[in-house]
């Protein structure tokens, strides 16, 4: 297992600087965001970082001019269309970096959907639209030698897919090449009732993994079993980037960089003591 951060996380004033401080604090992965800058934005930043520290991930999806693009599950084709064809763009820049995939919660909210009960209820209708976006995205993943790594969140942030068996099942009714599951210690924290249970039972499907402790900040600050859960991931095989998805402590920029340099050596500590 190796620790990876989020490119916003990481202190320093240019690209570089922050991927130095990646490598000198062993990280091993940077996860870079789509959301809010342009795709363009986002191939410049890998080429910066690349030379220190691999990109090992993209999370989110967004359309070539930075809008943001969740819509897989919409009643519109087009949007549903528009999510797909973004999606596949950075597929493909994930082939070409090497990451290990990109990160997706398919949408945020409520259904968006009809509810055409008794005939099929808003869930049923995205599952269907779920595994037929999966039957198309991850054979494409696959031959660009990456990952679609669907996401799990909660309730609080998401209908649909909350638990990992979730996940799971939609996958398995894809069954396609290049689909996998990202699982998120947070959220997991809220909506399983055993989390090293959970990952156990994913198995091979656990493409990815992102950190946060249940006070949604850093490995560390909170009560979530980190040893437990590595234990769990060293059960199942997984050898993979675990990348730090969260908030760092601290009032002012650099008591933020000594907490985040804390969690990493936390982090470090944990994967040991797992074994």
């Amino acid at each position: 297992m190796k620790i990876a951060l989020q490119h916003q996380l990481i202190p320093g004033r240019t690209n570089g600087d922050r991927a130095k401080w990646a490598r000198d604090h062993g990280v091993a992965g940077i996860e870079l965001g789509v959301c809010g800058p342009s795709f363009d934005d986002t191939r410049k930043t890998a080429d910066q970082v690349a030379a220190h520290v691999p990109v090992c991930s993209v999370c989110g999806n967004a359309t070539p001019d930075g809008r943001s693009s969740f819509d897989f599950l919409d009643a519109d084709p087009a949007k549903r269309r528009a999510s797909i064809d973004s999606s596949k763009a950075i597929l493909e820049f994930c082939g070409q970096v090497g990451a290990a995939g990109q990160v997706v919660p398919p949408i945020f909210g409520p259904p968006v959907v009809p509810d055409l009960s008794p005939v099929m209820d808003p869930l049923a209708i995205e599952e269907n639209l779920m595994v037929a976006a999966l039957e198309e995205l991850g054979p494409w993943a696959a031959q660009h030698g990456t990952l679609f790594l669907l996401e799990p969140l909660n309730r609080y942030e998401q209908h649909y897919l909350r638990r990992q068996s979730d996940g799971v099942r939609v996958i398995e009714k894809a069954a396609v090449p290049g689909a996998a599951l990202l699982s998120d210690f947070f959220h997991m924290h809220i909506e399983e009732t055993d989390t090293p249970e959970a990952i156990v039972a994913a198995g091979r499907l656990v493409g990815h993994i992102h950190l946060a402790d249940n006070t949604r900040l850093e490995p560390g600050t909170g009560d979530i079993d980190f040893v437990a859960g590595f234990t769990a991931l060293n059960k199942i095989g997984f050898s993979g980037h675990m990348a730090y998805e969260c908030q760092i402590s601290g009032d002012e920029e650099a008591d933020k960089e000594r907490n985040l340099a804390k969690s990493i050596e936390f982090v470090a500590n944990c994967i040991v003591e797992a074994g």
